[in-house]
């Protein structure tokens, strides 16, 4: 909402200055986003009157003029305006008088002629961005009066950043409204007289959806004259709002809707048939809008038409057929209330916006519809003269303002400031609202232009207002601070984060809102849990891994070169769980997933340069997670290589997975090679398995090297975890080296070398007892695993 400083104090002028008149309205939630002069800095420039224009002996573009400017005696000055003329009055910037942009206006010769100052456009003194010639001035402009003063130049325009529940301040009345509650300062709101009636000259009205349109008001003004030329007053204070001056009729309609905030339209009356109808549009209608625009309409759009045809979409904008023109002798004067939820969406849904359905999807005052209705039939008479008609107003059940009940306790506890019921019930009767007393609480009817006030909390919101913000002191918190204990089974997840930091990951936070492309590619979702209002098309659905996000950070690195990259997230992910879960029929649990893309380590002479896989991610996973011991098995999953993948368990329950991107995806998302990711449940990350003493033996170990052939198809996993769960106490590890398969070995069998260290801690380990303890290992393989001793 912009509108000028002088407007406003029109109507409400407390003694404050412009720059606390700001601080104000942003302390009481009506942000100034912007305040600026009408004009930049200039001085000495007065009004004055061209006596006479002659020829430039030397220049065929130039004239001297003889200028009164309300000095000692006429000034001679050189001119190039196109329009100069003798008996103009226009801006003269005196000798020494300085212009925007650091110029100053000195006695100069222009082609041999003395010039003892400037005749001035609106651009010169910065009140346009272009202008054709000199800057017109009324008749009746007083020679040598300060053209500041005559044109109000340092006025100061203000424009506020209104959030969409304050819709009644979308009109200088209510501005003005909110300033006198502010200050206490008188406001003096317009009076809209009724007008005198008469014509007889009126319209049936209809209305067909009255949901849609429950109050419509209209007459007839006939006999008006459309050229009449709007005044300065008004062109200047619609300007100055934001809106270009266009004709009489059109601008009182704009000057009114700024002034009370109620949007109106002037039809042109020759050119309706029959009845006005509010009604909804019928299948395959059409109308031309005053832009230009042709648009077919669909069913939920509120249109206002005659018999005949549309006329106008309601509450947004009128329509090329019937709108007035300089022609325009007879005006059907609309002014209506459409309830918020039948214009809402309308226009952005075709493209373009109104002043007017910015209000009414806001909620304009239906209490206000015929005086407004009377405001603009007063000022067309006044300035383009008429004959008014009776106002025919239709009217349907308008929407209801129930009472809100407000508890004095509940505004001292919520405030945390004493206030009294008196005090209370003096911030409601400045700001209009009206109640009645409940043994100490209040009843507050919120009037027709609140449509913000629904609960408890909004009233409190307002007491807090018109208190202030910055009155209410900030109270330090006070506790009992009592040192907890913490748990050494689990870690917590800033260490997890250092953890995988220090091993050269770096923490990335990505949207939990993603692309239902990377549902369906990287987790096999086709029903995800789509957003009701997306905050983009590629932000629609919820996402169920971390994958998608950690795969487009890597292309984003690529783009810029970035050939090695570590990457980890930690998060929520969604899932639909109708039983049982935290928030009704969704889960939500945190997970972790890292991502290593490119060399397994960073460039250097001292290495063989390979690329990462899938046992550098494995690895990095085992070492996260230690003490804790994690198995790996077999596994499918939509994002991973069929062949470089596998599931992570703890304790026989699946975690998570880690593995190599699929290829499929690898192609579709441009990398030249396959980055490998794990993804595990973060609270079993959290766990920390105690570690517990083992004494460090003081006795040497024995070593020995063992190798079996077994069948091709027995996992490596299942033969350690046997030979560990039946290993005699002085056995320490059993380590897998090497695993063969090919020439010397049957077909269909591989062969295991495996390392076994002994190692006592309170005596030395003799030579048979090292060999026996090999013995049973292999018959114990033979007899479980049908392995056979390679030799």
């Amino acid at each position: 909402m912009k509108f000028s400083e002088s407007w406003l104090r029109s109507f409400v002028n407390p003694n404050i200055t412009g720059d606390e008149l700001s601080h104000l309205l942003t302390m009481a939630g009506l942000e100034v986003e912007e305040e600026s002069t009408v004009a930049p800095a200039f001085d000495n420039v007065v009004i004055a009157q061209v006596l006479e224009v002659n020829k430039h002996p030397d220049a065929d573009r130039l004239n001297v003029c003889r200028v009164d400017a309300g000095q000692n005696e006429p000034l001679q000055i050189v001119c190039g305006a196109p329009n100069v003329a003798a008996g103009l009055k226009v801006p003269c910037a005196l000798p020494g008088a300085k212009l925007p942009g650091n110029f100053t206006i000195k006695v100069a010769k222009v082609r041999g002629i003395e010039s003892s100052g400037m005749l001035c456009s609106a651009k010169e003194l910065g009140i346009a961005e272009e202008a054709s010639g000199l800057l017109i001035l009324p008749a009746d402009a007083s020679i040598g009066l300060d053209i500041r003063s005559f044109l109000d130049l340092n006025d100061r325009l203000l424009t506020l950043k209104l959030t969409p529940n304050r819709a009644d301040c979308l009109s200088l009345t209510g501005i003005a409204r909110e300033v006198s509650a502010l200050t206490g300062a008188e406001a003096h709101h317009p009076e809209a007289q009724s007008t005198k009636v008469t014509i007889d000259a009126k319209r049936e009205i209809i209305l067909e959806a009255p949901e849609a349109c429950p109050l419509y008001c209209g007459r007839i003004v006939s006999g008006v004259n459309a050229k009449a030329s709007t005044p300065e007053w008004m062109k200047r204070r619609l300007e100055r709002s934001g809106i270009r001056s266009i004709s009489a009729l059109v601008d009182i309609t704009n000057y009114v809707m700024l002034e009370l905030g109620q949007p109106l339209h002037a039809f042109d009356n020759a050119k309706l048939a029959g009845a006005i109808h509010a009604r909804l549009a019928e299948p395959g209608e059409q109308i031309q809008l005053l832009n230009e625009q042709t648009l077919g309409l669909q069913a939920d759009v509120l249109l206002i038409a005659d018999d005949k045809r549309p006329l106008a979409m309601a509450g947004i904008m009128g329509g090329e057929d019937t709108g007035i023109n300089l022609d325009t002798t007879e005006v059907f004067l609309e002014s209506a209330f459409f309830a918020p939820k039948a214009i809402a969406g309308r226009a952005r849904r075709y493209g373009f916006g109104s002043d007017a359905s910015h209000r009414f999807e806001r909620g304009v005052d239906f209490g206000g519809t015929r005086q407004a209705l009377e405001r603009a039939t007063q000022l067309i008479i006044e300035i383009c003269g008429g004959n008014a008609g009776p106002i025919t107003e239709a009217k349907e059940q308008l929407p209801v303002r129930p009472p809100v009940s407000l508890r004095t306790s509940r505004v001292v506890k919520v405030l945390g400031v004493p206030f009294s019921s008196e005090q209370i019930g003096d911030f409601f009767a400045r700001l209009g609202l009206p109640f009645v007393r409940d043994e100490g609480d209040f009843v507050v009817t919120p009037p027709s232009y609140r449509f913000d006030i629904e609960i408890e909390e909004d009233l409190i919101e307002e007491i807090a207002r018109l208190h202030g913000y910055d009155n209410i002191q900030a109270v330090s918190p006070r506790a009992a601070l009592t040192m907890l204990p913490q748990t050494e089974d689990t870690r917590p997840l800033p260490r997890i984060r250092q953890a995988l930091a220090d091993r050269g990951f770096q923490e990335v936070i990505n949207y939990a809102f993603i692309d239902a492309s990377w549902e369906d590619d990287f987790s096999g979702n086709t029903s995800a849990i789509r957003l009701a209002n997306p905050i983009a098309s590629h932000m629609s659905v919820m996402r169920s891994t971390l994958i998608g996000g950690l795969i487009s950070n890597v292309v984003t690195n690529l783009k810029r070169k970035q050939t090695r990259v570590r990457l980890f997230e930690t998060g929520r992910c969604f899932f639909r769980d109708p039983a049982g879960a935290p928030v009704e029929g969704f889960r939500q649990p945190w997970k972790l997933a890292a991502l290593a893309y490119g060399p397994a380590l960073p460039e250097q002479w001292g290495v063989i340069d390979r690329n990462v896989d899938f046992y550098d991610i494995k690895g990095e996973l085992e070492l996260l997670m230690a003490p804790a011991l994690i198995r790996f098995e077999k596994f499918s999953h939509p994002a991973l290589h069929p062949g470089r993948s596998a599931k992570v368990t703890l304790q026989g329950k699946t975690v998570g997975f880690v593995g190599e991107l699929h290829p499929e995806w690898q192609q579709k998302y441009d990398l030249p090679s396959a980055p490998v990711i794990f993804e595990v449940d973060l609270e079993a990350v959290k766990l920390a398995k105690l570690p517990t003493y083992v004494e460090v033996s003081r006795q040497p170990p024995a070593i020995r090297d063992l190798a079996v052939v077994v069948d091709h198809k027995i996992a490596i996993q299942s033969l350690l975890d046997a030979l560990n769960e039946n290993r005699p106490s002085h056995v320490q590890e059993i380590r897998l080296f090497d695993v063969y398969a090919g020439k010397g070995i049957e077909a269909g069998k591989k062969s295991l070398a495996l390392r076994i260290v002994m190692q006592d801690t309170q005596r030395t380990l003799q030579e048979a007892e090292v060999d026996d303890t090999l013995k049973n290992m292999v018959v114990f393989l033979q007899n479980t695993f049908d392995a056979n001793l390679r030799v």
